[in-house]
Parts: C-alpha cells; structure tokens; sequence
C-alpha cells in the first residue's frame, strides 16, 4: 500500500535568517530574482548561450586565460572530486598542504584515487610554509601534482597562493598547481593565469552571493593536456573531456541534465560581482573582514588564525574559557536570527566561525554580528561570573 500522509505540510515559509557563518551567505535579491526567470531545456540554443556567458564570467573571476572554464552540477567538495580525479592515476605521487579540515579531505582523497600522498602541514591557524612545500617537491620532483586551499575555512588561513606559483614556474616543472578557491572566489585577490595556478575550483554559495548547488572550476590547457593523455577511465558524471563537450562543443553532446536554475542564479551573481568590479570587492570583503577583526579585539576575543595569513571573508574565534560555545549560536540564531558557525573536525578548537561573504560583506553587518555576541555573552558570562 502506498504511504498516506496524515496531514500534508503547510506552505513552506523559511524564517529570515542574517547567514554569517562559514558558508552559505545570504543571496542578493537579483539573484534569487534570476531563478524565476522562464525555465529552458538544458539542450535549448538559447541555454546554451548562457552557458557561453558563464563561461566567460568565470574566466574573468578566476583570472583564468586558457583552458576549460565551467560549472559542475555540484557543491565545491564535487570540485575537488573533479580536480583529482581528473588528474590523478593510481600509483601517481601529489603533494597536499594540509592545516585544517579541507587541506585533510583533499588529501583523503587523492589516496582514494590511488595516489601516494606526500602531507606538509602545519599546525591549526598556520599557514603550511611554501619553502616545505618546495623542499617535497625537491624530494620527489616528479609529482604530479601540488594541491592547497587556498581559503581554510576551517581555520580562517589564507595561503599565500601567489609566491608559490611563482616558484614552481621558475623551476619549469610538470607539476600542476591545484587550489582549493572555495571561500576566496568573488571575495579575495585571485589571478590563477598570473599565479601559475593549473587548476582551481571554487562554490556558488560563499562570496559570489548564490545559493549552493555548482561548483565553478578552471582548468589550464596544460592540465587539460594532462587530462586528455590520462590512461585510466574517470568517473562518467565527473569526467572533464565529456563535460567540456557538453559546455563547449556546439552543438552540444548530451551529458546530463543541467541545474538550469541554478546555471540563471550563477549568471547573474557573476554579472553582479564584474559590475561591481573585481579590486573593488576585494577590497569591500577585506574592509569588513578587518573592521570585524579589530571589533573582536576590542571585546577582548582571540583568532586562530596567524594575522599575517588572516582570511578577509572568515574570521575563526576562539570561544572564551567557561563559555558554551555551541550554546552561544544557538541564542544568536533563535534570539537574534543571526547564524554563526563552529569549529570543524575532531581536531578543531572550540571556536566560531564568522563569514562576512557576498552581500554580507559590510561594516554594517559586522556590527549586527558584534552587538548581538555581545547581547548573548554578556547574558552567558554574567552568572558565571556571580
């Protein structure tokens, strides 16, 4: 017997919610005013030209000059996924920077690809030195592939991705440069042609300012080459060559249904951030990154992360001796409607995560956020302290 519902559900109506954690950020209006546009087929010419738009878009977001240019129907972890799999064949050596949550996923899965991974770390709040991560190279000079987050959302660090492109091109090498753009994209200086960066994925949900669901990756020519030669079937959904033949080749070949809303939503979002002018929101999330920074020292609270590798759009907070952090964005959220996050992973200190992303990159909010920490805190130490 089919399954009868005892009453159906009321009309969904989320509570407005002021989204300043980690991810995601609050969607601009024109961009959720996108996603009621009228719907096309994923096959119709005219879907097809605005894949072309998105194409060029995310090029220009990138900094990107050649290569493969597309969005994965997908969340930034598929992105990931993609690069690797790609890109690696079993028994293929890779180095990963590792100093925080994602830097570990990233390696987890090379290894789950076959590869022989080579982990240079650092420490929670540090970023993984560019001169360890040369001496491997130098040490096993033949990998193919050096990977790095280049946001850890995990611990608001933020590599220094330039220096290092620079010196893997002046060793005219065959290793790729992968970097996780995840919480850096439309938020943080990016130029992946100029850093001599092969491949780079990102997600629509942080600092472009759209809802979750695509993950935006460039590939260089030369990681394409690299994909091209590759021996060892990928896995069909995530395959590069099948899925630049849908978003490239005219006309088209059929590789999936594409998340056409979702494609309208990406569009404008990255129209909204070239309007706005890449330098000049850069400097609006590096603006509010500080002003929030300098507001927290001011209450007397404490980052992870090294100040001379502070992430703009995330600030990671360590939460103060005898208070509940988890109790504290619980009240954020049901008293004040603001979400905040937590710490991630087993290894992670108790700490907040505070994201000032996309739209929510103001002063204005910081100082939501602040003023409602401290309505909450000073209710949570106060009996402590009696």
């Amino acid at each position: 017997m089919p399954t009868v519902l005892a009453a159906l559900p009321v009309r969904l109506d989320p509570p407005p919610r002021l989204l300043c954690g980690p991810g995601p950020s609050n969607v601009a209006p024109p961009v959720l005013a996108a996603m009621q546009r009228p719907m096309l087929g994923h096959l119709d010419p005219g879907y097809h030209g605005i894949l072309d738009d998105v194409t060029a878009m995310l090029r220009a977001a990138f900094g990107a000059r050649d290569g493969l240019a597309i969005a994965l129907q997908a969340t930034g972890s598929s992105g990931m996924e993609a690069a690797l799999s790609n890109l690696l064949e079993p028994g293929d050596t890779t180095i990963v920077a590792v100093n925080g949550f994602f830097g570990r996923r990233m390696a987890a899965m090379a290894r789950r690809h076959g590869a022989q991974v080579v982990e240079v770390e650092a420490g929670w709040g540090e970023a993984v030195s560019n001169d360890a991560l040369l001496a491997a190279h130098d040490r096993h000079p033949r990998a193919r592939l050096i990977g790095v987050v280049h946001g850890e959302t995990s611990t608001g660090v933020e590599h220094p991705l330039a220096e290092l492109g620079a010196a893997l091109r002046d060793r005219d090498t065959d290793t790729l440069l992968l970097a996780d753009c995840v919480t850096t994209l439309g938020g943080v200086a990016l130029d992946v042609a100029e850093w001599n960066v092969d491949v780079a994925y990102s997600c629509t949900q942080k600092c472009l300012g759209a809802p979750p669901g695509l993950s935006p990756l460039v590939v260089s020519e030369r990681a394409m080459a690299r994909v091209r030669a590759r021996t060892v079937p990928v896995p069909f959904s995530l395959d590069l060559q099948l899925l630049e033949a849908y978003w490239v080749t005219r006309p088209t070949t059929y590789h999936h249904t594409a998340p056409v809303l979702m494609v309208y939503a990406l569009h404008e979002a990255l129209r909204l951030v070239l309007q706005e002018g890449l330098a000049e929101r850069w400097r609006r999330h590096e603006d509010a990154g500080a002003h929030l920074r300098r507001a927290l020292a001011h209450r007397g609270l404490s980052l992870i992360a090294d100040p001379d590798h502070q992430l703009a759009p995330l600030a990671a907070v360590h939460v103060p001796d005898g208070v509940d952090g988890r109790r504290v964005q619980e009240r954020m959220l049901r008293e004040h409607g603001i979400e905040i996050g937590g710490g991630l992973g087993p290894q992670a200190p108790p700490m907040w995560r505070i994201g000032l992303m996309g739209e929510n990159a103001t002063t204005e909010i910081a100082d939501r956020v602040t003023a409602a920490l401290d309505a909450v805190l000073e209710r949570e130490i106060a009996p402590a302290a009696a």
